[in-house]
């Protein structure tokens, strides 16, 4: 069974940054798209961003794009969600899915969640 890590989150006020970890168990990790995604209380969860196996692709949501950055260190198995001008709407727990099976949102593995506050 694949472990996903995730680590990072904490509190932040408006307008500041994150950056959150994941790291993985799986040795094949560079074969495999990455993922983020994150659940607010009351909502499902939802798509933030993905990056494909060497890094050289990546796709966000709209709600983020251009304030947030998807990158990976396959040689620390590590992915890597940098997270600035954050709002109070992006206040959620953030998930990591590991290994895609299906290009960018669908992911075999998943990390238990790290939990990001944005106050205003």
């Amino acid at each position: 069974q694949v472990q996903v890590v995730e680590s990072g989150g904490g509190m932040v006020q408006d307008g500041g940054s994150l950056r959150l970890s994941c790291t993985t168990s799986d040795r094949t990790f560079i074969n495999y798209a990455m993922g983020w995604f994150r659940q607010a209380p009351e909502k499902e969860r939802e798509f933030v961003a993905a990056i494909s196996g060497n890094g050289g692709n990546t796709i966000y949501a709209e709600s983020v794009k251009d304030r947030f950055t998807i990158s990976r260190d396959n040689a620390k198995r590590t992915v890597y969600l940098q997270m600035n001008s954050l709002k109070p709407e992006d206040t959620a727990a953030y998930y990591c899915a590991a290994n895609a099976r299906t290009w960018p949102y669908a992911y075999r593995y998943w990390g238990q969640g790290t939990q990001v506050t944005v106050s205003s």
